[in-house]
């Protein structure tokens, strides 16, 4: 049974179906990622599973209890976590104050203590700045915090959206590698959306295409990154004989 499953859901916005029939699964210690344009719906997905909307139909399962329409909080405290686009930091709170705010559900102090350590071990930065206000720091920084911030949860699941979004391409590889090692060293799962698909192909294992709200193409992300659509549409590589109509000629599952 995979830790994550959904099926056939329906977000809207208004009137507008923001995701259509979206069914995708997420194994547990795995990391998956989510393609896709802006204004594909990618962040809705992620918005879905954490509970901060609510799908039409169909069905969001986590660790086999289905969890669509529950209340946020409840969420957090079975598991998920997300790290929203943005960088969204409690401006007004040290560093350290707000990677305790990512710890508010738990009661294992001990246990909150090492974590502290573990997220110094992956940004020292943060050690440094412990008494710094979260707003006067770089984005940089700021995208090191709150990933931070949600390792101190202890999530099974940890949701990404853009975390490479707005960052120099040193900081973004470094980002990644620390991401790479929280799934190796915690045995942390994760669903990852990505504008840099190059980046999030060779991070995951499997990946999902998304278009205009739906899933057009799965596989493993070996598999995408050799797809001739996904080379030109994602990666910008265009082949000779690719006339660049939106077709996936190479549909290994089809939604």
């Amino acid at each position: 049974m995979p830790l994550l499953e959904i099926r056939n859901i329906e977000t809207y916005y208004g009137p507008i179906m923001a995701i259509k029939g979206v069914t995708l699964d997420v194994e547990e210690a795995d990391i998956v990622t989510i393609l896709g344009a802006n204004g594909a719906g990618k962040t809705t997905i992620l918005k879905t599973i954490s509970g901060v909307m609510d799908p039409e139909k169909g069905t969001v399962e986590f660790m086999g209890k289905p969890i669509a329409g529950m209340n946020p909080a409840h969420i957090v405290r079975m598991g998920i976590t997300q790290v929203p686009e943005g960088r969204e930091v409690f401006h007004d709170l040290t560093v350290k104050e707000n990677l305790a705010m990512g710890a508010y559900p738990r009661k294992d102090r001990r246990a909150i203590q090492k974590d502290f350590e573990t997220v110094h071990a992956y940004f020292p930065v943060l050690k440094s700045r412990s008494s710094q206000l979260a707003g006067n720091m770089s984005g940089g920084e700021q995208q090191m915090l709150v990933i931070g911030r949600a390792i101190m949860a202890r999530p099974k699941l940890l949701l990404l959206d853009e975390p490479s979004l707005g960052l120099a391409p040193f900081l973004v590889k470094e980002i990644f590698e620390i991401i790479k090692r929280i799934n190796q060293d915690q045995g942390t799962t994760l669903l990852l959306v990505e504008q840099n698909a190059l980046m999030a192909l060779n991070l995951a294992r499997i990946g999902y295409v998304l278009e205009l709200g739906r899933i057009v193409m799965d596989d493993t992300c070996k598999e995408l990154m050799e797809n001739e659509d996904v080379k030109e549409f994602y990666l910008g590589i265009k082949e000779e004989g690719i006339r660049g109509t939106k077709r996936w000629k190479r549909k290994k599952k089809w939604r």
